[in-house]
């Protein structure tokens, strides 16, 4: 990662990271443009400054957090994301409408969010501490967790793939909560990417816990830096067959 040059959101104080066109696996994906990561307290002073970006669902949301992490790593998500995608369509922040599609479950208005004839594909996530976002020309997902202690790990293992449980298994008491959280950031990440989300059952979905993520038949799948104790995984929709 390298510090985003001086044009781009919040990165007055050298700490938000954009991926360019060559280092990490992640970066090499066909369709990938844009992975944004900050660190929330970085940002967060900046980000409580330019609430008035952020349209009323968002800003309702935004009210409802009682934590003040969880409020300002999501006043953080939003603030960059607006601005991220204003500077894409050549609009003003405030000035970029999101839509979302039905639910793929129920139907119901609160499915995967969108711009206007999806001009482009966007995807974030935020945890306590870290925010991620990625644009690109195909669907796409992304997702970051904190590497969690092992007790954690070991429990929600026992929701994902046989085999994954097997991978986790053989990982030795200190290597096994990085490996959780390296195999459940891909696996939300393709979910999302897929407009599931987590409402799909964790067990039918093969990523893999291993170093590298396994490979799928429509979509790619890619691990990629961020700070220390955080995990982090992309997701875009393959553009050409597997060996094409």
């Amino acid at each position: 990662m390298r510090p985003t040059g001086p044009s781009s959101p919040s990165s007055q104080d050298g700490s938000v990271r954009a991926l360019g066109p060559a280092g990490s696996g992640a970066q090499l994906l066909p369709g990938l443009e844009l992975l944004w990561a900050g660190r929330v307290p970085d940002h967060a002073r900046d980000a409580a400054a330019h609430r008035q970006l952020l349209d009323d669902e968002e800003s309702a949301r935004l009210a409802a957090f009682r934590r003040p992490g969880d409020r300002d790593a999501y006043a953080v998500a939003h603030v960059t994301l607006r601005r991220l995608l204003g500077r894409r369509l050549g609009l003003a922040p405030e000035a970029v409408t999101l839509l979302r599609e039905p639910c793929a479950h129920c139907g119901g208005p609160h499915g995967r969010p969108h711009v206007p004839d999806r001009a482009v594909h966007f995807s974030l996530s935020h945890t306590t501490g870290m925010v991620v976002i990625a644009l690109a020309s195909v669907p796409v997902g992304i997702d970051v967790e904190a590497v969690p202690d092992l007790s954690t790990a070991t429990e929600v293992a026992s929701q994902l793939h046989p085999t994954e449980r097997a991978e986790l298994a053989a990982q030795s008491p200190t290597g096994h909560p990085g490996a959780f959280a390296r195999c459940w950031t891909r696996k939300e990440a393709l979910l999302k990417a897929m407009g599931v989300g987590l409402n799909e059952d964790l067990s039918r979905t093969y990523v893999g816990a291993g170093p590298q993520p396994a490979p799928h038949a429509d979509w790619l799948i890619a691990d990629f830096p961020t700070e220390a104790g955080f995990t982090a995984a992309v997701a875009v929709r393959r553009t050409q067959a597997p060996g094409g």
